[in-house]
């Protein structure tokens, strides 16, 4: 059996590992393992490399894709209105592939289902340092991501406390608030804000008034899909004309509309999470506040200990559904086990932070 596997989207520690349990557990079944490079564009230019037991050696301490990755989408409509969804098709059948492992998050899952729809043999490992993927309890990339946060934060700290300033740490994590949540408990911050949660700004700048006249520092942690336009009209009243005035510039550029990626999603690096949160805390409390953008810096690394384990595992799980004809489904954590779950149950509705997380958050705000 021929068996094509492939990364998609943004990269993340635990991809080696994954691609390495896949391979490994793969050959010991007889299977002939071809790796298609840069994501879903490999399928469409045909670009691919072999897969051995010498290609895999020792990538588990390493972070990013030996594969490469991209963020190529063969549904997305062009001008006149067609795709490259029939290109995929002919060229699975002409690089001669009996199935298809794909490794990614939503938006490649999402074409691995439609592709399986279509009658082609897909498996899925679900990838995503957002930790937003439906059907898994959680995904490698993510373990890693929020303790490089962690590390960042406990850092900027130092920093803080010696300049007498307030933090702002924007964090990764689209539109579910796992990172900045968890990086935010752990890390001790002053305040998080999350996409799950409307933006009481006038209740945060109040506590932080409270908390900084006690410590002289603060730490604050923006997931970077928050939504400005998601603050209570009672609370936004609140606040100063500067503050107001983001505000209505946050609406004029909702109104013209920003840039999409190639699955359509908003660039959130558009929506200048970081900087504004920073200047509504300044303006509120008078305190010296910068900001800090943590972007790709979480991506990079080495994996932890966590999430090289969970990607062998879902690695391997995902060559034994090859092998059991499991197609259709993905390899997920649910609780300690990695069990098949259907892709078209995982891909479309992300995992969102439950109100009773942020709860538990809330309770350190002090």
């Amino acid at each position: 059996m021929r068996v094509g596997i492939l990364t998609g989207g943004g990269d993340c520690p635990g991809l080696n590992p994954a691609i390495r349990g896949a391979v490994t557990r793969g050959i010991e079944f007889g299977f002939e393992m071809v790796g298609l490079e840069e994501g879903w564009r490999g399928l469409l230019e045909m670009k691919t490399m072999p897969l051995s037991l010498e290609t895999v050696d020792s990538i588990v301490a390493q972070g990013g894709t030996i594969l490469g990755s991209s963020r190529t989408n063969p549904f997305k409509k062009k001008k006149d209105g067609s795709d490259d969804s029939e290109l995929a098709f002919e060229n699975f059948h002409k690089l001669g592939l009996d199935a298809l492992i794909a490794i990614g998050g939503d938006d490649t899952l999402g074409v691995a289902s439609k592709l399986y729809e279509k009658g082609f043999k897909t498996v899925g490992v679900p990838k995503t340092m957002d930790n937003d993927l439906s059907c898994t309890d959680y995904t490698f990339g993510f373990d890693t991501a929020v303790t490089v946060a962690v590390d960042a934060m406990d850092r900027l700290r130092d920093t803080a406390k010696s300049h007498r300033r307030i933090m702002v740490v924007e964090a990764m994590g689209r539109n579910a608030g796992w990172v900045a949540l968890w990086s935010g408990l752990a890390a001790d911050s002053d305040w998080t804000l999350i996409p799950e949660v409307p933006l009481h700004l006038k209740e945060m700048t109040d506590q932080l008034k409270d908390s900084y006249a006690r410590k002289r520092f603060g730490i604050v942690v923006a997931s970077e899909g928050v939504n400005f336009l998601n603050v209570p009209e009672s609370d936004r009243v609140q606040l100063s004309e500067k503050s107001q005035a983001i505000f209505a510039e946050v609406e004029d550029e909702a109104k013209k509309g920003g840039k999409l990626d190639n699955f359509g999603h908003p660039v959130l690096a558009e929506q200048k999470v970081g900087p504004r949160v920073a200047q509504i805390i300044e303006n509120e409390t008078g305190v010296e506040t910068r900001h800090v953008v943590l972007g790709h810096i979480v991506r990079g690394g080495s994996p932890t200990v966590f999430d090289r384990i969970l990607g062998t595992r879902v690695g391997v799980k995902a060559a034994e559904m090859v092998k059991d004809g499991e197609f259709g489904m993905m390899a997920a954590l649910q609780g300690m086990d990695v069990v098949a779950a259907p892709l078209a149950d995982a891909v479309g509705t992300n995992k969102t932070v439950p109100p009773e997380w942020f709860e538990t958050a809330k309770i350190f705000f002090k």
